[in-house]
């Protein structure tokens, strides 16, 4: 027979530092994608 775990969500976690890497992790994303369309503008400029 299978155990159930019931997992309780610890309320002693970090959400400040939580919502900072998350909001590093959306800026990163975000210039990431601008610096991928802004070379791929480039290259049809240069190529075409």
């Amino acid at each position: 027979m299978a155990s159930s775990d019931v997992i309780v969500p610890n309320s002693a976690m970090d959400y400040p530092e939580h919502e900072k890497t998350y909001r590093l992790f959306l800026s990163l994303v975000k210039w990431g994608s601008i610096g991928c369309i802004g070379a791929i503008v480039l290259l049809a400029i240069f190529t075409l």
